[in-house]
């Protein structure tokens, strides 16, 4: 099996090296062959791979591959921890990415229209792009398949980077660049605390390999460190790993990058920002199950972040205009309600809710590309309207992405998302009530963003002018196949996949919960089947609160939008401060910019007049050289050229060197 994980990380490589440094050569065709062909290998093993732990009971892999270094008894290595856990992961991010890498084909078909005329950067930009997203696929299979930090981090910082290159892919616009810059930015911030916790499990534990880490950390569970006048060690690793994973899992008030990361192409606004790189955080908080079942406090934070993020940030998603900014937000909600479930012990339930999610989001950015296509890139919903009739494909599978998500009863997202705020509900650690009653109030937000954006788009009358509307018709089979395939399992995977995942703990030993605080048994032993959940699901609170947001975006963007076209605008308005609180998106944009960003200026131009310019320029340069002058001005008239002059000074030489010699 060595040499199947094997493959499976190296194939997205090796189609990345190719298609980057000879992409020129093999050209368009080429290099999406080569990319896909890896990604698919890839995609296949893993699927494979996942089959033989879901019927052959196969045993969990943990294995160094190479030794890089050893340093003061610290081993620093490349291995694998393939066990159940892994392998869902492995395969959701390799059949996601193999979709997009499909879509590509037909999404970057005109790519050279994107680019100035004759532009020397937008050469082999086609070739290059298919490049950047198999080397996000590598690096995504390297952080779900680490045995050790050391290659967690490696893996964490590396999709970092290719989503820095893919977000400014377009670099001759300002926005692309100012947009990926801010992303670099922030997620230096919460990897600054990460790798902070990273040195203090090296600190404490001596060891850098997750079973030897794992083992140790029941024996420090109440070691205190002096730090903030003293906090536990197991609370202070913990959050530290958090902030990290508030990073790239977008969580207040580390989210601000997400929503401008649009600026991206839209395979990669489904590939990165929806399916696989911002679920980082939530796998890592997974796979760190045994530490932070150590520290309720850990816990706690973890639980209000998710929830605030998830009720507060589908808020603003009504009021934004943008296709892809709408589904951005929506992410950020969705994310919040995977990092809630781990806030509240119940990571089973959030790993079943990143894969659903993974599906249907994934669906729905593919979806907004096809509308995107179709407009001529226009991408403000107020500019379309009607497409059902002219995109069949791309409005039926958009319904269904829509659908999961508000957690229509029967499709996927109803059975992840629903087991979550029922394990929240019976949490016990502090802020639990709080954090139920804005996942339970985030229920209404999502389908009233969602619909609305769902309206905007595929019902009413065209708004589009008239050579747009003239030239709609469905995208060809590339885009809409990878909609069908993700429409799939976006309907079926919950059914199947709540009762091995949920009740029968399909995960097993890849997860930890201590008794006291497992949410999920709950719903193991009340459980009669699918049936009986979605019955018992639609007699709850969350449910009629989502359908009374359904029925109000009807009402709103269907019924009364056929009437008055302006209804949108005027909702808007009505809101005054409330809706200007969301355009502003609470302020976290002028905040950053006022504080970070202009402090940072503040600093620097402090730094430049007092420290560069007076003290190094002044002092320092111009000082040495203005004192030396001095000295020289003054040495020199002991060089005057006459004899007695000389023969003075050496006559006194000679009389202070007999003094120092008679008196010592």
């Amino acid at each position: 099996m060595e040499t199947v994980y094997l493959i499976i990380v190296l194939a997205p490589l090796f189609g990345a090296i190719v298609a980057g440094f000879f992409g020129g050569k093999i050209g368009r065709a080429g290099a999406h062959s080569v990319a896909i062909a890896g990604v698919g290998l890839s995609a296949v093993l893993s699927l494979w791979v996942l089959s033989r732990f879901i019927w052959h009971d196969e045993p969990a892999f943990n294995g160094s591959l190479y030794t890089w270094m050893v340093a003061d008894g610290i081993r620093f290595e490349i291995g694998f921890l393939v066990d159940r856990l892994t392998a869902l992961m492995m395969a959701v991010v390799t059949f996601v990415s193999l979709m997009v890498h499909i879509y590509t084909i037909g999404y970057m078909a005109d790519d050279a229209h994107n680019w100035p005329e004759n532009s020397l950067v937008g050469k082999n930009s086609y070739q290059r792009f298919f490049s950047y997203i198999s080397l996000f696929t590598f690096s995504m299979l390297m952080l779900v398949m680490a045995n050790n930090f050391m290659q967690l981090f490696f893996g964490w910082e590396a999709v970092g980077l290719v989503s820095y290159l893919l977000i400014g892919f377009y670099t001759t616009r300002e926005s692309a660049i100012s947009a990926n810059l801010k992303a670099f930015l922030v997620n230096r911030v919460g990897d600054f605390g990460f790798i902070l916790g990273i040195a203090a499990v090296v600190m404490y534990f001596n060891s850098l390999d997750y079973a030897e880490v794992f083992a140790q950390a029941p024996a420090h569970a109440e070691t205190q460190v002096a730090v903030f006048g003293g906090v536990s060690l197991m609370t202070l690793i913990c959050i530290l790993l958090f902030i990290g994973a508030m990073g790239k899992s977008a969580q207040m008030p580390l989210h601000v990058w997400l929503p401008d990361s649009m600026e991206g192409p839209t395979p990669i606004s489904a590939l990165i920002h929806a399916a696989t790189m911002v679920t980082a955080g939530v796998f890592m908080v997974t796979r760190m199950s045994p530490l932070f079942e150590l520290s309720t406090t850990a816990l706690s934070f973890v639980l209000v972040i998710g929830a605030l993020t998830a009720f507060l940030m589908g808020l603003i998603g009504l009021v934004q205009n943008d296709i892809k900014r709408v589904i951005a937000y929506s992410t950020l909600s969705q994310l919040g309600y995977m990092i809630a479930a781990l806030g509240a012990s119940a990571y089973a339930a959030g790993i079943f809710h990143l894969m659903t999610h993974a599906f249907f989001k994934a669906l729905l950015f593919l979806a907004a590309g096809s509308v995107i296509i179709a407009m001529h890139h226009d991408q403000d919903i107020r500019n379309m309207g009607g497409l059902k009739r002219y995109m069949p494909i791309t409005w039926i599978t958009a319904l269904a992405g829509s659908l999961a998500l508000i957690a229509f009863p029967g499709f996927s997202g109803f059975f992840s998302k629903d087991a979550i705020i029922e394990a929240v509900g019976h949490s016990q650690i502090a802020g639990a009530g709080l954090a139920n009653l804005l996942l339970i109030l985030g229920a209404f937000v999502t389908a009233l963003y969602s619909f609305r954006l769902y309206f905007l788009v595929f019902h009413g009358e065209p708004r589009m002018d008239h050579h747009t509307r003239s030239h709609l018709h469905e995208t060809p089979w590339v885009v809409t196949g990878p909609l069908i395939a993700l429409a799939i399992p976006s309907v079926f995977i919950g059914w199947y996949a709540i009762e091995p995942l949920l009740v029968e703990n399909w995960l097993g030993d890849a997860i930890t919960v201590l008794h006291e605080h497992d949410t999920l048994h709950h719903l193991a032993a009340h459980w009669h089947g699918q049936r009986e959940f979605i019955r018992h699901g639609m007699q709850t609170l969350p449910f009629w609160l989502s359908m009374g947001g359904l029925l109000m975006a009807a009402y709103y963007w269907w019924y009364l939008h056929q009437r008055n076209p302006g209804i949108d605008a005027e909702l808007q308005e009505r809101g005054g401060r409330f809706t200007r609180l969301l355009q502003d998106k609470y302020g976290f944009d002028d905040f950053n910019q006022r504080v970070f960003a202009g402090g940072g200026q503040l600093i620097g131009r402090f730094l430049w007049k007092r420290s560069d310019q007076r003290l190094i320029d002044g002092a320092v340069v111009n000082g040495s050289a203005k004192a030396v002058g001095w000295i020289a001005a003054r040495a020199r008239h002991l060089q005057s050229g006459m004899l007695y002059h000389y023969a003075f000074a050496m006559i006194l030489g000679l009389v202070v060197l007999l003094t120092l010699f008679v008196t010592f």
